[in-house]
This record gives structure tokens, C-alpha cells and sequence, in this order.
């Protein structure tokens, strides 16, 4: 099977992170159509007595413990380096909830089908209404596997 390099992430930029949350509300209201940051595809976690914030997006690891751990194979890195899930294939056993190192795959509550940040295709809803610049859509050369 042909090794297919990552060439895109979200690089978070904690430091200018104000906690606004707006990221998660435009993440929402695309995948669900409605704002709730609790459906979104990242996290923003409050720090110190809230002060300072972490915004929390997938890496899309060059080894993703999500798709290693897949007993069906959903989870694959497409044509741009995403890390994707099929739904259609997607047994909602969880495994790859457990095993992401930081909480970025989830089960969705209605399809009980595993959900993660897909990168909006290459154009991140999220990274384009930071207000902060909190959030940037990076670029990368190809890894050699």
C-alpha cells in the first residue's frame, strides 16, 4: 500500500488564543448547521484558572494512532495527506477514540460513527474566523515514509 505524506496541519498558536470560541462555532455550524462548540472537531481547553487557552485541533500524525488502530480500515490518509474517516465503513467501535494521544477523534452522538478534523477539505473554517490568528493552516513539504 502506497505511503501518502502529510501535507497540511493546523498550527496552534496558544499565546494568541483569547478563549472566544469562535473557531468552535464556525466548526459547528458547518458540520451540524447549528452553533454548538461541543459538536465541534477541536477543543479549546482553559488553563490556569482561565488564564491563558490551548486551542486543541488533530495533527494529523504521520502515524496516526487513529487509523492504526481501525479493525476495518475507516481511517485512511487521502490524496492531500487528511486523515479521513469513511463513514459508510465506520463500525463505531471507538478504538481509535481511545487510542488518539489528544482526545481529537470522538464518537458522533447521532450516527455513533467516529468523527474527526478533516481540515474542511484544505480550507479550515476554523483557521479563516480566528479573529486572534490563533489558528494557521501550515503547509508542508513531503515526508519521506
Amino acid at each position: 500500500m502506497e505511503e501518502r505524506a502529510i501535507k497540511a496541519f493546523i498550527h496552534t498558536h496558544f499565546d494568541k488564543c483569547t478563549g472566544c470560541s469562535i473557531c468552535q462555532l464556525a466548526c459547528s455550524m458547518d458540520l451540524i448547521k447549528g452553533y454548538n462548540p461541543r459538536r465541534s472537531r477541536l477543543l479549546i481547553q482553559l488553563k490556569n484558572e482561565n488564564l491563558y487557552h490551548l486551542p486543541v485541533v488533530c495533527n494529523q500524525c504521520e502515524n496516526a494512532y487513529c487509523m492504526n488502530a481501525c479493525p476495518v480500515k475507516a481511517i485512511q490518509r487521502n490524496d492531500d495527506g487528511i486523515v479521513c474517516i469513511d463513514p459508510d465503513e465506520c463500525i463505531g467501535c471507538g478504538l481509535c477514540v481511545q487510542y488518539c494521544p489528544i482526545g481529537m477523534a470522538a464518537l458522533d452522538p447521532d450516527t455513533q460513527k467516529a468523527v474527526k478534523c478533516e481540515l474542511c477539505q484544505g480550507n479550515p473554517l476554523c483557521v479563516e474566523a480566528c479573529p486572534a490568528g490563533a489558528l494557521e493552516l501550515i503547509y508542508k513539504g513531503e515526508i519521506n515514509a
